[in-house]
């Protein structure tokens, strides 16, 4: 496969934004979006279109209110063209600001060609690292900006020279050329400072019992390096039980460019690498959770969610009542707690980069949102309703607020977080359902308003001279109304929720346990940086669940 990306087009809910032409004659950008519109929705991210001259690959990627379109009408490798949309957003992020609208693209459509053309060369995908980018793309300012129209003499331009540069000296950029495609050249800071901020994402799914049935942590590690010169760093990470066992902690590990593979096969858990200027992705991860047992990572027979030791567990209770028209949503909050001891905590961390259980602490004991003292906020829960539910009667919960949604069909409970501030361990929701009228509630309230309550007929349109009926037997009242009762349970049975799921972050904790114990730097490798000088450093750790605890009824 040596195909070329030949056009790419951004549109805003349906309009025309940017279009770029890279190779070829492909489809106009007015022609292509009613193809692309015919798919019905969800639409893949890769459509092939075989009507059109010559048959079209469109690659297609949704940020915000943005859709960003790639054509090619030859093979070509999927996950690259993905990746090179992934990286034309990072980029535009980077240079016009984030969030990414029309119109910042609009109002800069300069430097997005710019950086078009820099990012793919004549359909070949090229520089896509910012720090690259900046050497590159010529961003002027509002001093640039003002003075560009007056034609100043010696006035610099992106190559280097003046307006009347004669002297054929080379170019100040192909001298400070960056050896390192990711790291800009000469890159000086007047404070040094290293950040690490670790973010894993929760996907928990429970069985009613409570059991785990799949329990996963996606991990991100994003470094944050503002360093002078060129500095060689090593990063070394550490699980609950040690580093000995880190290799087979963590799965499908993904690496920015700049890290030494052969260190990490050599050693798991150790980064090294020269790192780009300012924020990056340094490392991704995936974290199986659940503990090994007699069947393998399904967690053997007595795993419970205790065992992933997550920060709330959930509790549900469908069919309560007389009628079964109850559920009841319990929520149990327990305490996470990280251990600290060689491992570096919060931002205060300091100077000196191996901070221990100390660090991060003030006068009246640990910070909140730090290793030794996490702080769970943000926590919401959502419960998804039958579409049989008309209704909820009533909606009592212990704490926070509730709100049904008839459209979405879903209830959302969310608790302040200066409820769980206050050290509350328990909250607890109940609500009744409502479902669709039946035949009996029709007979009962032909008005559909509750006006006949007591169920008796006063119409008259039997004859005055009827016959009597046959004589059947009368059932008691008593009778009649458990008869009723088991109607109303097995109406109400199907009106129940089946599952629950939570939102939540938890600051200064980790699921996995994967911990950054130390951020050094090489010295002797590094490059422009004194001896004398220590950055400053700080790590920070979250846990965040987007609906990613969800529990089964």
């Amino acid at each position: 496969m040596n195909g070329v990306i030949e056009a790419l087009h951004i549109y805003d809910e349906h309009n025309l934004v940017l279009s770029h032409t890279y190779t070829s004659r492909p489809l106009s950008a007015t022609h292509l979006l009613p193809l692309y519109l015919e798919h019905a929705a969800p639409r893949p991210n890769l459509i092939y279109l075989p009507n059109t001259n010559p048959p079209t690959l469109v690659f297609s990627l949704s940020h915000g209110d943005l859709l960003i379109l790639v054509t090619t009408s030859s093979e070509v490798e999927p996950l690259l063209v993905l990746e090179f949309l992934h990286r034309v957003v990072d980029s535009f992020e980077e240079f016009l600001g984030a969030p990414l609208i029309a119109q910042k693209i609009e109002a800069s459509y300069d430097v997005a060609a710019q950086l078009l053309t820099e990012m793919c060369d004549a359909g070949a995908v090229n520089t896509t690292e910012p720090n690259a980018l900046r050497d590159l793309v010529e961003v002027e300012g509002f001093m640039g900006k003002l003075l560009g129209g007056l034609n100043l003499p010696n006035l610099p331009t992106k190559s280097g020279f003046g307006a009347n540069n004669t002297s054929g000296s080379p170019s100040l950029l192909a001298q400070t050329a960056p050896a390192l495609p990711w790291r800009r050249a000469n890159v000086r800071h007047t404070s040094n400072e290293l950040y690490a901020d670790v973010v894993e994402t929760l996907s928990v799914t429970l069985a009613p019992s409570g059991r785990p049935l799949a329990a996963f942590a996606n991990g991100t590690i994003a470094f944050t390096s503002k360093v002078s010169g060129v500095p060689d760093i090593l990063v070394t990470l550490t699980g609950p039980s040690g580093k000995h066992n880190l290799n087979t902690l963590i799965e499908l590990p993904v690496f920015h460019p700049c890290v030494r593979l052969a260190r990490w096969r050599e050693q798991p858990g150790v980064l090294s690498f020269i790192p780009p200027d300012g924020r990056f992705i340094l490392a991704g991860y995936e974290v199986d959770l659940l503990p090994l047992g007699d069947h393998g990572k399904l967690g053997g027979r007595n795993a419970t969610a205790n065992n992933l030791k997550l920060p709330v567990s959930i509790e549900i209770k469908p069919g309560l009542g007389a009628s079964g028209s109850d559920f009841e949503v319990r929520l149990h909050v327990s305490r996470v707690l990280g251990a600290t001891s060689g491992a570096l905590s919060g931002r205060a961390a300091g100077a000196g980069g191996g901070g221990g259980g100390g660090a991060g602490r003030g006068f009246g004991g640990p910070h909140t949102g730090t290793p030794a003292s996490p702080a769970l906020q943000d926590l919401t829960v959502t419960v998804p309703l039958p579409a049989g539910v008309r209704n909820l009667s009533e909606i009592r919960p212990s704490k926070g607020d509730a709100n049904y949604s008839p459209g979405d069909r879903q209830l959302e409970w969310t608790i302040p977080n200066k409820e769980l501030a206050s050290g509350a361990s328990y909250f607890g929701l109940r609500c009744t359902v409502v479902g669709q009228l039946t035949e009996e509630d029709v007979e009962s309230d032909p008005t559909g308003f509750g006006f006949n309550t007591t169920g008796k007929d006063y119409s008259y349109d039997e004859g005055y001279q009827a016959s009597p009926a046959a004589s059947k037997p009368v059932k008691s009242a008593e009778v009649l109304a458990d008869e009723k009762d088991e109607r109303r349970a097995a109406q109400n049975k199907i009106l129940m929720p089946s599952s629950a799921s939570i939102s939540f972050t938890v600051k200064g904790w980790l699921a996995s346990g994967i911990k950054v114990e130390s951020i050094a730097i090489d010295s002797r490798k590094s490059r422009g940086l004194g001896e004398t000088v220590k950055p400053y450093k700080g790590v920070k750790y979250l846990t965040i669940s987007k609906s990613g605890v969800e529990i089964r009824c």
